[in-house]
């Protein structure tokens, strides 16, 4: 829908981190944004839980509606949706914005991920823009350079770290020689991590959110609803940092998609990767995201992945868009010429793996675990035993060849019921 006058109306639902930073830009830049579109806006309608919450800059009360549907009283020419649900509310808030032909805006990756397929096919219908570059990577642009400055490239594989919180957490581990709990709570104090529960951050879904929406970019498929391997980061601990310093590694959570033999593969879990490598020195809140195309070859793109400034400047780009009268199709292409790919058997996905077992330190324990990995055909390439005979335990650690999911999993589950070993083991792959 392109406006014939120079001004447009705005909406934002949702007054948290983001939506108050953003509210606070758009009342700062709004003259900045003039000069460049030769648009006006006008913030016309904001709604939050919260009125009287205390924020560090006032809002108008007069445009305040504590029913984020009662919006639409005003009239709306764009909407900036920073709620974060994956469905309810905010699925609402959309769709209806949509039907009435407003732009949507939104940093929400649950939502797309979940819904995306759907809205794109609502805005496209409706001739308006469903727009959510600040859904993946913060500040980096990179949703829009597949669209536009990519369009006409193969893409073959794109992956990288794409959790600002998970890879802050793993950094300060290694150099604070702190334990996890403790540069949680670091993270929250900074804001690099959600202070009543950073759940979807440490257990993977964040960031698998982001590999959903970069596949469906990437392939021009429809979102995959496929199971995938989604690891976090709550198992890794002090002792894994410091083995893997040892041995010029570092850990990283990676999030993975690439085309295998015409089949697409998702994954995210933490990787061990070697210290020499790019992607093993992007550290603290950054995110990077390489990508492997033709005839571009491999691109690399890295900026700041958390906090309500990144997320604010990918939703101000958005913005700037739409000003601009682009009308795009929210993936790249219109929604019937976007395909279903057939997923990638998890359990032929190969890896060389770290395994940290805790055992009682008595002799024949190393050679039970040997004996077992040997049985499912995987092959030792390097032990690491270290005893702590005071407590009489003793910690081993096995770096194996390349072996599949499957067998990896129908061994460690046999461990279980060995006595000796004192926990389940503790498995990173390391990244190929």
């Amino acid at each position: 829908m392109i406006k014939r006058n120079n001004s447009f109306n705005i909406a934002i639902v949702g007054l948290g981190q983001i939506g108050n930073y953003l509210y606070n830009e758009l009342n700062i830049k709004k003259k900045q944004i003039e000069k460049k579109t030769g648009k006006k806006i006008k913030i016309v309608a904001i709604s939050a839980k919260n009125k009287n919450k205390k924020r560090k800059f006032k809002i108008n009360k007069n445009i305040f509606f504590s029913n984020p549907l009662d919006i639409y009283k005003k009239k709306i020419d764009i909407l900036f949706e920073t709620i974060g649900l994956s469905g309810g509310i905010s699925k609402k808030i959309v769709e209806k914005a949509l039907k009435k032909k407003i732009h949507v805006i939104t940093p929400n990756k649950a939502l797309i991920a979940k819904h995306g397929d759907n809205l794109s096919k609502l805005a496209e219908k409706n001739k308006v823009n469903l727009e959510f570059e600040a859904s993946v990577a913060g500040g980096i642009p990179i949703l829009r350079t597949i669209k536009e400055g990519l369009a006409t490239n193969q893409i073959k594989k794109i992956y990288g770290i794409l959790n600002g919180t998970t890879n802050y957490i793993l950094s300060e581990m290694e150099n604070s020689n702190e334990n996890f709990d403790k540069v949680l709570q670091k993270a929250q104090k900074l804001g690099y991590a959600e202070p009543s529960n950073p759940k979807l951050d440490l257990n993977g879904f964040d960031a698998f959110a982001k590999v959903r929406i970069l596949s469906a970019l990437a392939f021009n498929n429809k979102i995959s609803k496929s199971n995938c391997i989604m690891e976090g980061i709550e198992n890794i601990e002090l002792k894994d940092i410091r083995i893997a310093d040892q041995l010029n590694l570092r850990v990283k959570l990676l999030g993975i998609s690439e085309i295998i033999n015409n089949q697409l593969f998702e994954t995210v879990h933490p990787c061990l990767v070697n210290k020499n490598t790019y992607i093993g020195n992007v550290n603290g809140v950054m995110n990077a995201v390489i990508l492997q195309g033709k005839p571009i070859g491999e691109s690399i793109f890295q900026g700041e992945g958390a906090g309500p400034g990144p997320t604010s400047s990918s939703l101000l780009s958005d913005l700037m868009s739409i000003l601009r009268g682009n009308i795009n199709y929210s993936f790249g292409i219109p929604f019937g010429k976007r395909k279903s790919i057939k997923s990638f058997n998890n359990n032929y996905y190969t890896n060389s793996l770290y395994l940290r077992f805790e055992v009682k330190d008595k002799p024949g324990v190393l050679s039970s675990i040997t004996n077992r990995l040997a049985k499912f055909n995987i092959s030792v390439k390097r032990i690491i035993q270290t005893p702590d005979k005071k407590n009489k335990r003793a910690t081993i650690v096995i770096i194996t060849h390349k072996t599949s999911e499957i067998n990896s999993k129908k061994c460690l589950s046999i461990f279980k019921k060995n006595r000796n070993i004192i926990k389940f083991p503790t498995l990173i792959r390391l990244y190929n």
